[in-house]
């Protein structure tokens, strides 16, 4: 379905959503209605991906990167006015569609795009200004390669890592008998030790900046787990965790988990007893699990991110 003058290497990692635009216009040369479903198939081996990279997810986990950067491009033509939606959940061609391939441009990206006023529209360029529209349309090609799916979710990603170090960095210079408070907070928030109450009593300190005990694996206590928590500068080395199975061995315990403010060497992490399940969370691990529930960190603003119900207008 592409002309033989488009040429692509035989291995690229995953285009931007530009660089999508001009395929993707090509994909729909034919003038029939498609899919986005049947576009990300073609385009994804026009761009030789591999299963891999068609599959590599957004940092929200819900989409398809590549079919992410698709769906953004297909946005853009309908705004310029390249696309027309015939029916639900497909796209065609329009005549001005096919009269910018006719032109046979290079590239299409947003700066080309810009000269349609619908799309200026779009973008909330004004119009009344010749000389802001020419500047417009002379300047270079925006560096942009992410869709706003991707922007929003970096910026969350970006966010989310400096509170979860602002956090560890508090949790560092808390007293000991805080940070004994904050982990049994955290494990019952997690879903363990029933509750907060029976978790404080399971639980005594042993002097040595940390917490040593048995907490219930669920709220009938089916089972126990053991825990063992360093508020440590120091990276743990193998040694510590072979002390602290060898602790589980002597209870008889069949689980444990290791809690620490600093890291694991390479060594204490490759270790695995026989017969014991060992859990290792490390300073970074234990910021964000205290972030997802909630603790010590507080909401200041929500975003919604919507889309058009379409069952709704059948």
């Amino acid at each position: 379905m592409f002309p033989d003058a488009v040429s692509i290497p035989d291995a690229v990692s995953i285009p931007d959503f530009q660089t999508v635009m001009l395929p993707l216009l090509e994909f729909a040369r034919d003038g029939r209605e498609h899919t986005l479903s049947e576009a990300n198939t073609n385009l994804a081996n026009h761009f030789n991906l591999t299963e891999a990279e068609r599959k590599e997810l957004l940092p929200s986990g819900k989409q398809s990167r590549f079919n992410n950067r698709v769906g953004w491009s297909s946005t853009h033509f309908k705004k310029a006015g390249l696309f027309a939606y015939p029916s639900r959940g497909k796209f065609q061609i329009t005549q001005r569609g096919l009269d910018l391939l006719n032109t046979q441009p290079e590239r299409i990206d947003t700066a080309l795009l810009k000269q349609f006023p619908e799309y200026l529209e779009f973008i909330g360029t004004t119009t009344k200004s010749p000389d802001l529209v020419d500047c417009t349309l002379n300047s270079p090609p925006p560096s942009v390669e992410e869709t706003p799916d991707e922007l929003m979710a970096s910026a969350y990603q970006e966010l989310r890592q400096n509170l979860a170090q602002e956090l560890l960095e508090r949790i560092k210079s808390c007293s000991p008998l805080f940070f004994e408070q904050l982990v049994i907070e955290l494990l019952v928030k997690m879903g363990y030790g029933g509750s907060l109450a029976d978790a404080g009593k399971a639980i005594g300190r042993t002097g040595d900046e940390g917490i040593d005990g048995i907490i219930k694996e669920d709220r009938l206590g089916l089972d126990v787990i053991y825990i063992q928590a360093k508020r440590w500068q120091n990276t743990v080395g193998r040694p510590d965790i072979q002390q602290f199975v060898g602790a589980l061995a002597g209870k008889g315990a069949k689980k444990g988990v290791f809690i620490t403010t600093s890291k694991f060497s390479e060594q204490a992490k490759s270790y695995l007893p026989a017969d014991i399940k060992v859990v290792l969370i490390d300073g970074a691990q234990l910021a964000n699990y205290a972030i997802d529930v909630n603790l010590g960190v507080s909401v200041i603003s929500e975003y919604q991110i919507k889309r058009l119900d379409l069952d709704y207008f059948e």
